[in-house]
């Protein structure tokens, strides 16, 4: 069984610059990613998909140095969230409901990033749970004001309005 625990983080200000430009970058990437799939099709009349927009990673990191200090799994996340996106169009589309065609995020409409192995790498809880490693950010101060259960499975990092916030997935046994 899976469980949610949302914690509100207390950045300091380099750390809130380094946040906010995280997010920029992540909007950036998804927004370009939609802009292939839509280019692609128009000029073409091919399909891009996840694994193939995936595979040029590695060259966005080799060439754009700002997008080094993202960890490569957020990236997967972005490209996987523009196919989430488009699967859902699609389904959609073959249902007859109003489809409505993925649109490009603006500033106040991409407010997450997240690590889809918590549990591994990318995140990190220390100091018996007052601070949260967070791979390009930092040691980031953290409220745990429940105890967290389970095996942390992926780490969602949210901006609310001023705030900041960590989303834990974990695993946790069934009560019986």
């Amino acid at each position: 069984m899976r469980k949610a625990f949302k914690y509100r983080l207390y950045p300091t200000q380099p750390q809130r610059r380094d946040l906010d430009k995280t997010l920029m970058l992540c909007r950036q990437l998804y927004n370009a990613a939609l802009q292939e799939r839509r280019d692609a099709y128009k000029k073409a009349g091919r399909t891009v998909g996840f694994y193939e927009q995936k595979r040029y990673l590695p060259e966005i990191r080799a060439e754009l140095p700002e997008y080094k200090h993202i960890h490569s799994q957020v990236l997967q996340n972005v490209i996987e969230r523009v196919d989430l996106a488009f699967k859902g169009f699609f389904r959609r589309v073959k249902a007859g409901q109003k489809a409505g065609y993925p649109r490009f995020k603006g500033k106040g409409r991409y407010d997450s990033f997240t690590f889809p192995q918590a549990g591994t790498t990318g995140v990190k809880l220390q100091d018996g749970g007052r601070r949260v490693l967070l791979y390009g950010i930092g040691s980031v101060k953290v409220k745990l004001h429940r105890p967290l259960e389970g095996k942390i499975k992926t780490a969602t990092v949210k901006r609310e309005g001023e705030h900041w916030y960590i989303i834990f997935i974990t695993e946790v046994d069934p009560k019986p």
